[in-house]
């Protein structure tokens, strides 16, 4: 039996540090992590790896359960696809376990929070957007990225590992620029 922790942060600019140590003191020796929003499972790679990699009588050990999903349908899908593996998930805060009878009931209830908690997160941002486009101070997003030096670096003939490493960005990132390129 093995405890796998897995961390997830929502933005590059967040850190996991605390996670791990988390996650460590919890005596999980293997930890896999992404920097991606958990809105969805689309693009969480690391979460699939963790959940394929899972073998009966493993713990999949998460700090909350915000880090494994905030939609109510990804988190018991979660849930599912470890039991079917004959795996168990552990929520260090509040302590829940798949263990324990309660612990899907307990899980479900925890993530129809946690779907809300972002409904309610949007619509928060939405409306200091609005305050801030009537005040006339809203300017956007700031892109992290150079998209024009991306197109450029391409059409010089550098791939799109290469252009990633060069600029500072996820190799998914430089084909997102040369595919909206492409519209």
């Amino acid at each position: 039996m093995a405890r796998i922790g897995y961390a997830r942060v929502s933005t590059i600019d967040q850190d996991l540090q605390g996670q791990f140590e988390r996650l460590r003191a919890e005596g999980c020796e293997i930890i896999r992590s992404e920097k991606v929003s958990g809105g969805s499972r689309e693009g969480r790679t690391e979460l699939a790896t963790v959940i394929e990699f899972l073998r009966h009588g493993d713990d999949l050990v998460v700090t909350r359960l915000d880090r494994l999903g905030r939609d109510t349908r990804d988190v018991l899908n979660i849930v599912h696809e470890c039991q079917q593996r004959g795996a168990f998930i552990t929520v260090l805060d509040p302590h829940v376990s798949t263990r324990g009878e309660m612990g899907n009931v307990i899980l479900t209830v925890l993530g129809m929070v946690a779907q809300m908690e972002r409904r309610f997160i949007k619509d928060r941002q939405s409306e200091g957007i609005a305050r801030a486009k009537a005040s006339g101070i809203y300017k956007g997003g700031q892109r992290r990225i150079d998209r024009v030096q991306i197109v450029k670096l391409s059409g010089e003939g550098m791939g799109p590992s290469a252009i990633a490493a060069a600029i500072g960005c996820s190799r998914m990132q430089v084909y997102r620029v040369l595919a909206s390129q492409l519209d």
